[in-house]
């Protein structure tokens, strides 16, 4: 492969590029390049999340407001919360949540939600996952270090949301 092909590759100029132009180019530079497939023509994106967050609006007390997209109140951050539930009685009217699909790196996954949790300014969040046998399976495969950061059981943190309340802490849910 030429040096002017290899620089168009990485600038993003070719209409189209050949797998095995890639993972030449990959390899130079140490990477695997790996190709995923994923069922189509569905035009939205998130649409397993969003299906998800559905499934929890039909669980809650249906008084409650629900945002999605709640950005952090931090000027130029980009993170955002995928859903806020408002009017809880107890602990804090307000609750954050954070809704995967799939379970892939527990660790870094929870990282990545104590972080946002820490800097978001809110005490507790609401993690909410798809109810799939991979997931039931990554999650009591990493139960020892799933729980101290979420010690509210699912059917606790459901019920008092169901019923309009705040769980009283930080709760993994499947749905």
């Amino acid at each position: 492969m030429s040096e002017s092909q290899v620089r168009r590759i990485e600038r993003g100029v070719l209409s189209s590029v050949s797998v095995e132009q890639l993972a030449c180019v990959g390899a130079v530079v140490g990477l695997d390049v790996r190709i995923r497939a994923f069922p189509g023509p569905d035009p939205l994106l998130d649409a397993g999340q969003v299906a998800l967050l559905g499934r929890l609006r039909r669980r809650i007390d249906p008084r409650l407001s629900f945002r999605t997209e709640v950005v952090l109140p931090i000027v130029g951050d980009q993170r955002a919360w995928d859903g806020l539930i408002s009017g809880l009685k107890g602990a804090s009217p307000r609750l954050p949540l954070d809704a995967d699909t799939r379970l892939v790196d527990s660790q870094a996954q929870i990282r990545r939600l104590m972080v946002k949790l820490r800097d978001s300014g809110f005490e507790s969040v609401l993690w909410v996952l798809a109810d799939t046998r991979a997931n039931r399976e990554a999650l009591a495969a990493g139960a020892a270090t799933i729980r101290p950061d979420f010690p509210i059981s699912a059917r606790r943190a459901l019920a008092a949301l169901a019923a309009g309340e705040h769980p009283g802490g930080s709760s993994v849910v499947l749905i």
